[in-house]
């Protein structure tokens, strides 16, 4: 990535050169649709959006997060005709170096530009004035703001919620697990919610849990071996439903349910569905859904009318932005039941914590 920062004519020349060797590597709050918090700013229109999507760690092909951002890409780019260049994070990267990242896609021509991912928060604070014709992005943060940034947040905590109660019914030992990648705010939210569902069914359960890293290490959203790990302590004590909330770690905590013979829920995509959990499938009994997809294709729809908006939007329930799957039928027999408290989420009946 680029270090020297004497001037922005420099950056942007060597920019395009790092562009093109990059195109080698890589190719709702209280709310009724979902809630926008700011006021709406004009976007490119007329000519075909050229998108820029800066992935976070683990990339498109994660099987999690950042898939989901890709399929509200990659749904722009049939539907809107939009252009597209996506750039992908490494293991152990500085914030220098996600700056240099979205300045090299807002430097050459894209616009509007996504950040995937709460690591890019500072790195974005950075960038965006540089640019304020560039209309930003950014998923799972709202902490950097600005005149041209949009933040798509979610309440994870509510769709984690469900498939605790999923999880409390199904579980025979009354022993069940959460695996988070990285021990930040974020997941922590999930893992709230997930208890708070278990207990809301069985007061009395057991909830292991386990983060892999401690920040500033991010590997743990890409480390299986530790997700493996982390899942078969668990099941070794006596747990038989373990949640991942652990980005491609998660595949680590499919193999040891399988291993084990127990079961396991996957997160922000439907991962029963998806063919790299093909040889696991049988025992992902649901997943959260995280609705990362609809919120990008949401804000790229909007920048195509250029009605984009700066500030949060939240995907709750309510907005049906997030949920949980049911593929495979293994909770066919109890989604009534976790449909019950699914509306009394939505009715304000039941307050889910989110810490």
């Amino acid at each position: 990535m680029l270090r020297n920062r004497v001037s922005k004519l420099a950056a942007a020349t060597a920019a395009g050169a790092m562009l093109m060797a990059a195109a080698a590597c890589g190719s709702g709050d209280d709310t009724s649709t979902a809630t926008s918090e700011a006021s709406s700013s004009a976007a490119p229109g007329g000519a075909a959006l050229k998108v820029g999507l800066a992935y976070d760690i683990g990339g498109r092909g994660d099987g999690s997060f950042n898939d989901a951002a890709a399929r509200g890409l990659d749904q722009a780019v049939s539907e809107l005709k939009a252009e597209k260049k996506e750039l992908e994070a490494a293991a152990g990267e500085t914030d220098a170096q996600k700056e240099e990242r979205i300045r090299l896609l807002a430097s050459n021509g894209y616009n509007p530009v996504i950040a995937v991912g709460f690591a890019y928060s500072e790195p974005l604070k950075k960038v965006a004035p540089e640019f304020p014709d560039v209309k930003f992005a950014i998923v799972d943060d709202d902490a950097a703001t600005g005149e041209n940034i949009s933040n798509l947040v979610f309440s994870e905590e509510q769709g984690s919620f469900l498939v605790g109660v999923a999880a409390a019914i199904k579980s025979k030992k009354d022993s069940i697990g959460f695996v988070g990648g990285v021990d930040v705010p974020l997941i922590h939210k999930f893992q709230a919610g997930f208890e708070a569902g278990a207990k809301a069914v069985k007061p009395d359960i057991k909830v292991q849990s386990k983060y892999l890293t401690q920040p500033p290490d991010f590997a743990g959203f890409n480390d299986p071996a530790k997700g493996k790990t982390a899942a078969q302590g668990m099941f070794d004590s006596g747990a038989d439903v373990v949640y991942q909330a652990a980005g491609g770690s998660g595949s680590g905590v499919f193999e040891a349910a399988k291993a084990a013979g127990a079961m396991a829920i996957g997160v922000d995509s439907d991962q029963a569905a998806l063919p790299a959990y093909a040889d696991v499938k049988d025992v992902i009994i649901t997943s959260m859904i995280k609705k990362i997809d609809v919120a990008v294709f949401d804000f790229l729809k909007r920048a195509s009318e250029g009605t984009v908006q700066a500030g949060k939007t939240v995907y709750d329930l309510k907005a049906d932005g997030v949920g949980y799957s049911t593929t495979g039928g293994k909770i066919d027999d109890i989604t009534s039941q976790i449909d019950e408290y699914k509306q009394k989420i939505i009715n304000g009946e039941i307050t889910v914590p989110s810490s």
